[in-house]
């Protein structure tokens, strides 16, 4: 095993205006592995309800996943509940019920804690950080967050940034974060606070990586149709951490053709509900899809 992703496993509710959809596999964890599991081995760190479906169980396994670290509680599975409209950016949440997460305390093995490469997706930073401080001297972390916890955890999240390699944040996180509207400049900021390198995510926009001495910038693969972009965002995380952690290096290439391989798997992501369209992705899928993305943008 490669790679560790601390995250959600969740039963998601989606209206978007291509239809509904209750009770979808989700979660932050399970997107992420779907695009990670095609680069390396994926260990899911994560807790599920009693009322979670043995099927998604035996789902998760058939793809590969270490499920060792995916503990079961009294209680009931996270829920999640939005709406998509308009040009589907961004999400109206209606409902979140936290059920078992909002005592979750993650366990790993001895072996799966000198995992090398851990990706932190985004839960409650004190989680995050009780994770980490289970590491036995990562190589490389990553760490995702979101609005909720810039504005009732910050303290915590500061503390994180300087734990960390790569911050990976929406735009709007970004710039909520470090108090800079524009994104270079609130790069260079986070960078400040302690990660090495960030990655913010712009949606069909594209994204923007900022390191030591660099800056890269990709734009989205253009989708004909959209249908449920719930989870393109750590299924992008997913792509890059994958590549990342196959590759076993980090160097200006690496990490340009990562976040290529971030963005096509994204794209797949969004073309389905859940994870119809990532979970039966192969590897030459990815391959073929990148090759179209090179021919389009002269990578």
């Amino acid at each position: 095993m490669s790679i560790i992703v601390l995250g959600t496993v969740a039963l998601d509710g989606v209206t978007t205006p291509s239809g509904r959809r209750n009770e979808l596999l989700g979660g932050s964890a399970v997107h992420f592995s779907m695009a990670a599991r095609l680069f390396t081995r994926v260990g899911l760190v994560a807790v599920i309800g009693r009322d979670f479906p043995p099927q998604h169980t035996s789902f998760l396994k058939r793809k590969g996943l270490d499920l060792a670290s995916l503990s079961v509680g009294e209680g009931e599975t996270f829920r999640w509940r939005g709406e998509y409209e308009g040009d589907l950016n961004t999400a109206l949440t209606l409902r979140t019920d936290l059920g078992v997460l909002a005592e979750f305390k993650p366990a790993l093995s001895s072996g799966q804690a000198r995992t090398r490469n851990v990706f932190l997706a985004n839960v409650d930073p004190d989680i995050q950080g009780y994770l980490l401080d289970k590491m036995r001297s990562p190589q490389l972390v990553a760490l995702d967050s979101m609005n909720y916890w810039i504005d009732c955890k910050k303290g915590k999240l500061l503390k994180l940034l300087k734990r960390v390699d790569i911050y990976v944040a929406n735009d709007q996180e970004a710039r909520e974060l470090s108090g800079e509207n524009n994104l270079f400049k609130a790069a260079r900021a986070l960078r400040g606070y302690g990660a090495r390198m960030v990655l913010i995510k712009k949606g069909e926009n594209g994204v923007f990586f900022q390191g030591d001495d660099f800056v890269l910038s990709l734009p989205a693969y253009p989708v004909e149709k959209v249908v449920d972009p719930t989870g393109a965002g750590d299924t992008f995380a997913g792509g890059f951490m994958g590549y990342l952690s196959r590759a076993r290096r980090v160097s200006r290439p690496v990490l340009k053709k990562a976040l290529a391989y971030g963005t096509v798997a994204a794209s797949f992501n969004i073309e389905g509900f859940g994870v119809e369209r990532s979970s039966a992705l192969r590897l030459p899928d990815l391959e073929n899809r990148l090759g179209k993305f090179k021919s389009c943008f002269s990578l």
